[in-house]
């Protein structure tokens, strides 16, 4: 009654753990006809270690310095002057920027603790008086993931639009002064996806 108690807590054991971690594959023993007062032991034992360091160095800076300046437009000391004109001085900036990272697990790392295609399987039979029957199955993962992710994003846009003078001056008929517009326009677009 004795034997038959060690061989079943044996067999269980070995379901046990090969049903925690099916990835670490299958492991069979089988112990039979042997001798009185013998020494019979069945020992299994799988690890499994995955290591994962992932460190995500995002840097995005962008700077932008603009200046615009239109001339300068004079009409002075004329019998009879005509107009005096100034072009527009305009500044445009754009950026768009996408960043896409993904740091996937290796294969048979997810981490759960199951899996499909281990099994175990122990017999121990036919065995003599006073031996020792053993079935040992040591069974062990460990998963471990490091994510490090840092990001920056800089940004610096510097713009500057001067229209010149226009003036219509000391003249005996005078026409018109006319300076343009000064117009700064800037634009950004940052998206970034990280997935781990």
């Amino acid at each position: 009654m004795k034997f038959k108690k060690i061989v079943g807590a044996g067999v269980l054991s070995v379901g046990l753990v090969v049903g925690l971690a099916g990835f670490a594959g299958a492991t069979s023993g089988t112990i039979g006809t042997t001798g009185p007062d013998s020494n019979n032991q069945i020992n299994s034992e799988n690890k499994s270690k995955v290591e994962v360091n992932n460190d995500n160095d995002l840097n995005l800076r962008n700077k932008n310095e603009q200046h615009a300046s239109s001339g300068k437009a004079e009409a002075e000391n004329n019998t009879t002057a005509g107009n005096a004109g100034s072009g527009n001085a305009a500044n445009n900036n754009s950026l768009s920027a996408t960043v896409a990272v993904t740091n996937s697990m290796p294969a048979g790392g997810s981490g759960s603790g199951s899996g499909s295609g281990g099994s175990g399987t122990a017999t121990i039979t036919n065995t003599g008086p006073d031996s020792n029957n053993q079935v040992t199955s040591n069974t062990s993962s460990k998963v471990e993931v490091n994510n490090d992710n840092d990001i920056y994003i800089s940004n610096t846009n510097e713009q500057s639009a001067r229209t010149g003078s226009a003036e219509v001056s000391h003249n005996t008929t005078g026409g018109s002064a006319t300076s343009g517009d000064a117009t700064n326009t800037n634009s950004s677009s940052f998206i970034l996806t990280l997935s781990n």
